[in-house]
């Protein structure tokens, strides 16, 4: 091995089989000695990146960190609600983060980066007009099946405070969508008809994916230390989204959430129209991303409706 690849940082990357890490990889690939790891399946990568399939919570996980002298951790892999059951869910994301972190402590990392979700601020009719960092976090008082995202937070924001030996960034992004993003707002702009709350067109925020990507390297190589959102600063109403990307409305009365549990369940619409987002759905959750913006010279590349317009050239083809 050279001496210039010697002096590289080895950063291992969680979630490797998604689309956002495999960007993230393909970005740093060069610069640094990668390790990619998914909880699904060994990832096929380029020569030279090792990749392993671990569960976060098992022994297995550790043999990485034995085997390679690890510099920082890109934590960017985390079960989405549709995926799973809500147990595991919180064992795979909060707990299984909890022991990846406490492996970084061990090893002594220098860096951890950690992708949550904007999510995790809750759908409220009395939010602000823009949330910032220090806003609470109110989506575990909404509905149980956001508490894995509240908790994972809470988690590193403990160890944020408790560890300033480490740097930790949390990065809570806006709706990422792209090519091969599988998170429940892709799923939706992805299908023909979509339904909307009637009476309901709440702003929105859209990131695409290489933007994110773009990021995430950003927050690493400029040692993200807190919590930053990361977001566009001009918004959509979700009905012109929707048109954008070629969807076709199907209005919801605006019932509760019990209700449109029901809905959902009755037509399969659990995996973009679950009923713990209907809110999501009604009341706006925009975010100032003003303070990484200036942080880290970070702008997107891509406007919304070149993000959307992805989704209504993949219907024309017939995809």
């Amino acid at each position: 091995m050279s001496d210039s690849a010697l002096e590289r940082p080895t950063v291992l990357v969680t979630g490797a089989a998604g689309s956002l890490a495999r960007r993230v990889i393909a970005r740093l690939h060069g610069s640094c000695r990668l390790i990619a790891a998914d909880f699904r399946h060994r990832v096929d990568t380029d020569s030279g990146i090792a990749s392993y399939k671990v569960d976060v919570q098992s022994g297995g996980f550790e043999g990485i960190f034995r085997r390679h002298s690890i510099d920082a951790v890109l934590h960017l892999g985390r079960i989405f609600p549709h995926q799973s059951t809500r147990l595991h869910r919180y064992n795979a994301n909060v707990l299984g983060t909890r022991r990846l972190l406490e492996l970084c402590l061990k090893y002594d990392l220098s860096q951890v980066l950690i992708h949550s979700t904007y999510y995790v601020y809750g759908a409220s009719p009395y939010n602000p007009a823009l949330l910032t960092e220090d806003s609470p976090l109110k989506a575990s008082e909404i509905t149980q099946d956001l508490i894995d995202a509240v908790e994972l937070e809470n988690l590193a924001q403990i160890w944020l405070w408790k560890h300033p030996e480490i740097r930790l960034g949390i990065l809570r992004p806006c709706n990422i969508l792209g090519p091969g993003v599988r998170n429940s707002m892709s799923l939706l702009m992805a299908r023909r008809i979509a339904p909307t709350v009637a009476g309901h067109s709440p702003m929105m925020q859209f990131l695409h994916v290489d933007d994110m990507a773009k990021a995430v390297v950003r927050a690493y190589e400029g040692g993200a230390h807190g919590v930053f959102n990361v977001a566009p600063d001009r918004y959509l109403p979700y009905q012109r989204a929707l048109q954008l990307a070629g969807c076709r409305r199907l209005l919801v009365p605006p019932v509760p959430p019990q209700a449109a549990g029901l809905l959902s369940r009755a037509l399969n619409w659990g995996a973009f129209f679950p009923p713990y987002l209907v809110n999501y759905f009604k009341y706006p959750v925009l975010l100032d991303g003003s303070l990484f913006a200036q942080r880290f010279g970070w702008r997107p590349e891509q406007p919304a409706k070149d993000v959307l317009a992805y989704y209504r050239l993949r219907k024309q083809r017939g995809s």
